[in-house]
């Protein structure tokens, strides 16, 4: 740019030069007036453009950075463009950070808030014993058995963040290999049949013959299963079904789904199912013992199967919870 005008100069100096001097003179002044206009009417207002845009993205106002959206072309609009890049990175970045924040904000609000309830429960309960209640046999073990349960929660809370920051920080590591998913579904139903006839619960699993070897790590996608089932009997009520189906789609996919009857999720909390501490019924979830992070490690441990949860529900009518495996190929299956 700067040498263009530096060309059309010389060259219409060259074009007067042998004018008189006194003309040389008017003329290099008009010349010079001219050629100071153009530079300034094509220079000043996109340098004035770019100083206005990096003054605002320093104040982090990036409300007005499309007006450097400019068109590629010479030195100073490709400076601009990159002008408007940085801005849109570093607005990019920015409301990541306050997102990130946000979330760390309230993440250490509900752990805080989940803490508190069992460590004021023992807190309590302990008091009561040692002011004189331990002596007296018909509340001893009674509070004995509560501060146990609220002692179980904190275990199991710990034990649920624990898991969580090991698969998001990479140290769990996935142990992918083929397994009877037959077979796990049938442990799993087993391992939680007297919770569910405690609620009076019918459970039963649907796995047809013929079902072909999986692929994961068998023990993560049995805490799925566990968790999936856990809350499918949790959230019914007395009478009602709970059912772990799977079958082989034509896809070489197997379809897991565990399909309930019980109070079922409105739509507008579907979305949030999977977040940490989201709870739709916050007292029936604390006294059911939950920690509240079971879906969100279901959905991490999916997500290391490059998988997703996958939720139907209507309110009063039940839910259906369920996720994706491949199959084996056969050579790793036999």
């Amino acid at each position: 740019m700067a040498v263009l005008l530096a060309v059309l100069s010389g060259g219409l100096v060259a074009v007067v030069a042998d004018l008189p001097w006194w003309s040389d003179a008017l003329t290099g002044l008009a010349l010079g007036g001219a050629t100071y206009g153009a530079a300034h009417a094509w220079l000043v207002p996109r340098i004035n453009l770019a100083l206005t845009t990096l003054h605002q993205i320093r104040k982090h106002q990036f409300e007005n950075l499309q007006a450097t959206s400019v068109p590629r072309g010479d030195e100073l609009n490709t400076l601009i463009w990159q002008v408007y890049r940085t801005g849109q990175t570093l607005e990019n970045e920015i409301r990541e950070l306050k997102r990130m924040e946000n979330y760390r904000r309230e993440f250490i609000g509900n752990v805080s808030h989940e803490l508190k309830t069992p460590i004021f429960s023992v807190q309590g309960f302990t008091e009561t014993l040692l002011d004189g209640a331990l002596e007296d046999e018909s509340v001893n073990r009674s509070f004995l058995e509560k501060i146990m349960r609220n002692v179980n929660r904190l275990d199991n809370l710990a034990r649920d963040l624990s898991a969580i920051s090991r698969i998001e920080t990479g140290e769990l590591e996935m142990n992918v290999a083929p397994f009877d998913l037959g077979t796990l579904i049938e442990e799993v139903t087993e391992s939680l049949e007297m919770k569910a006839e405690e609620k009076n619960i019918y459970l039963r699993s649907q796995v047809p013959n013929g079902l072909p070897t999986a692929r994961g790590d068998r023990e993560r996608i049995r805490q799925v299963l566990v968790n999936l089932v856990d809350n499918a009997i949790k959230y019914n009520d007395a009478g009602g079904h709970v059912e772990v189906v799977a079958r082989h789609r034509a896809d070489d996919e197997i379809k897991v789904s565990v399909v309930d009857d019980g109070i079922g999720v409105s739509p507008d909390h579907v979305a949030r199912l999977t977040e940490r501490f989201y709870r739709v019924d916050k007292s029936r979830s604390r006294n059911q013992g939950g920690t509240g992070l079971g879906l969100a490690i279901v959905k991490h441990i999916l997500g290391a199967h490059d998988r997703e949860l996958q939720v139907e529900s209507t309110p009063g009518s039940g839910s259906t919870f369920g996720f994706t495996l491949p199959a084996a190929k056969k050579k790793e299956g036999t």
